[in-house]
């Protein structure tokens, strides 16, 4: 499945969704506007384009939606480190490390993370 770009305003609605999943299209707009401050235009204008690009489906006026939050930040994250550190995850890391100091627990997960995700040898 190609991914699919959400922008940031759109994320934070994104949030409402699958908090809320489904829900009524007139209660996403309750939510929107007490949330985001957003008009009842706008939320329905958000929910039109998120369905144009198959996020989100709006039918009989309940919003499910077609992607997970995983999803949606495994690209994220994927686009943020080819753009900032040319794909490389090791550079990431570095970088996020020489600011960032880790208590034994963290390290500890990370390990277990890394050698449950990792590459076979």
């Amino acid at each position: 499945m190609e991914a699919i770009k959400i922008f940031d305003a759109e994320y934070k609605f994104m949030n409402i969704i699958w908090d809320h999943c489904p829900i009524a299209s007139s209660e996403l707009v309750k939510l929107a506007k007490e949330e985001l401050g957003w008009k009842k235009s706008t939320t329905y204008t958000v929910i039109r384009r998120l369905c144009e690009r198959g996020a989100i489906k709006n039918e009989n006026s309940v919003v499910t939606a077609l992607i997970n939050r995983e999803q949606v930040m495994r690209a994220e994250t994927k686009e943020h480190i080819n753009k900032i550190y040319e794909g490389s995850l090791r550079l990431f890391f570095t970088t996020f490390l020489k600011k960032e100091k880790l208590n034994k627990d963290e390290i500890e997960e990370l390990r277990k993370i890394v050698e449950q995700y990792g590459e076979e040898e």
